[in-house]
């Protein structure tokens, strides 16, 4: 099993949700979240005044998932997340070594 964690533009949510509707996944975590990457924020106007924006709202997606869908899922993200902009996100990959169910105490696969 594999844990994919995804750092995305907000607006991009809906498109990177239904992209991984349409391979089969079912359940995703999602988590307002704040950030920079190389760009290091931007610089504002606001009523005359500059100010620096530091950190950039983002949201960040969670799913575990069979080993034999990782590969589909980075694909579906990648492309739904997608402008060409800096700040389209990261996808980080790293493996789950098990899954619990608590209701039912479903493990492995089953559980997911």
């Amino acid at each position: 099993m594999k844990k994919i964690e995804a750092v995305i533009k907000p607006f991009k949510l809906d498109e990177v949700k239904e992209a991984l509707h349409e391979i089969g996944l079912q359940g995703i975590t999602v988590t307002e979240a704040k950030g920079f990457g190389r760009q290091k924020g931007h610089t504002e106007l606001y009523r005359g005044a500059e100010y620096v924006v530091d950190f950039l709202p983002k949201v960040k997606i969670e799913l575990v998932l069979d080993d034999g869908l990782v590969e589909r899922a980075i694909e579906a993200i990648q492309q739904a997340a997608h402008t060409g902009r800096i700040g389209d996100g990261k996808i980080f990959v790293s493996s789950i070594e098990e899954a619990i169910r608590i209701r039912t105490g479903e493990r492995g696969t089953d559980a997911i």
